[in-house]
């Protein structure tokens, strides 16, 4: 009994640093929080974006462990949504930047002179997307 607990909890964290790990050098590879400490001239707060990064892991790790239900308040929910949304939306812009997709697709299309119409396009199919997925498939 004792060596099926040990086994399962080395098992657990041999896991958890693997993910950690991989979450930690895919952000290093993509330099997001470098980035944004750029672009928004907040390099002096750099330590702290890497603290949020490091809490929000952290604290979504454990909260995916316990089997709880959180009764937010609905501008709580709402204001968790859209900074869940700017994470993912800065990690997606940041993934793409790095890639150059935006600008070999627009050559390869044929629109590099309307590439804001085409960043608009993704935007707004991104938005009618969710929207269309939280009105129509989530049940209240």
């Amino acid at each position: 009994m004792v060596i099926n607990v040990l086994l399962l909890l080395f098992i657990g964290f041999a896991g958890g640093l693997a993910v950690g790990a991989g979450f930690v050098a895919f952000l290093t590879v993509l330099g997001v929080i470098p980035r944004l400490t750029q672009l928004t001239k907040t390099m002096k707060m750099i330590h702290y974006y890497e603290l949020a990064v490091v809490a929000g892991a952290v604290l979504g790790g454990w909260l995916s462990f316990r089997n709880s239900i959180l009764d937010l308040p609905v501008l709580l929910t709402i204001f968790i949504g859209l900074l869940s949304g700017v994470f993912n939306g800065m990690l997606a812009a940041a993934l793409t930047e790095v890639l150059n997709v935006l600008p070999i697709l627009a050559k390869r299309v044929g629109v590099q002179e309307k590439i804001i119409y085409l960043l608009m396009a993704i935007v707004l199919g991104k938005i009618g997307g969710s929207l269309f997925q939280w009105i129509y498939f989530v049940d209240k």
